[in-house]
């Protein structure tokens, strides 16, 4: 194992469970904007997503938050994705001889091997989404006849999530993301000190919990409605 600051096992933990956190206040807030507004209709969900682009002004350019988030938040993929697969190569590395003193139960394997292939999953889900609804914006649902191009933000949402198979990629992924948030955030708190005591641990799992059933089900209620036609 390496000793030096940057490249301990301690550092890359922490280094994942700071962007970790970086994330958790990410979705919580794009799921809140998401879940409030698209049901507020057409006019309010495209002014709120106007009013993203013009956090900061006139002190800031156009869309400059957006860009200053953007940029954070793509650091911050890119150093947890390489603090996750340095310390899983270093654990596959050493597992020959931590054999005789192996004793994961089997859940903890479960959990272990869903954070890896589940964080893959939902790495593979966010590039689909960004170029869904950022980058592209492209329709594939069945409201726009099938794939074309479309600014508007309102109507890009609905008629994509009309699409019964997009919106079943879509909740499986915050499945996804409800379970790797629930192990990240209470796996944050014990590498960040939060858990000294046993009433600590409690509360750090309690938390780690509402908030991951919170985000899943918050992020998937619009979908849902919108295929059910409950928004439209």
């Amino acid at each position: 194992m390496r000793t030096g600051k940057t490249g301990s096992s301690v550092f890359l933990k922490t280094l994942m469970a700071v962007t970790g956190l970086i994330f958790v206040l990410f979705v919580i807030a794009h799921m809140y904007g998401n879940l409030y507004k698209l049901f507020d209709g057409h006019l309010a969900f495209n002014e709120y997503s106007e009013h993203l682009r013009t956090i900061g002004e006139p002190m800031l350019p156009r869309h400059g938050f957006l860009t200053i988030m953007e940029v954070v938040l793509g650091v911050s993929v890119i150093l947890h994705v390489y603090s996750a697969v340095t310390l899983w190569k270093r654990a596959k590395a050493a597992r020959p001889v931590q054999y005789a003193a192996k004793r994961k139960s089997v859940a903890q394997s479960f959990s272990s091997k869903w954070m890896r292939w589940g964080g893959v999953f939902l790495l593979l889900f966010v590039i689909w989404h960004l170029l869904e609804f950022t980058i592209v914006k492209f329709n594939v649902g069945s409201g726009g006849n099938g794939p074309n191009i479309v600014d508007d933000p309102y109507e890009l949402v609905v008629h994509s999530f009309q699409s019964w198979w997009l919106t079943l990629i879509y909740v499986l992924a915050m499945a996804a993301l409800g379970m790797h948030l629930h192990h990240g955030i209470w796996s944050a708190s014990q590498t960040l000190g939060f858990t000294p005591t046993p009433a600590a641990r409690r509360i750090a799992k309690t938390v780690a919990a509402v908030v991951a059933l919170v985000v899943a089900v918050g992020f998937v209620i619009p979908p849902l409605a919108i295929l059910f036609g409950g928004i439209k």
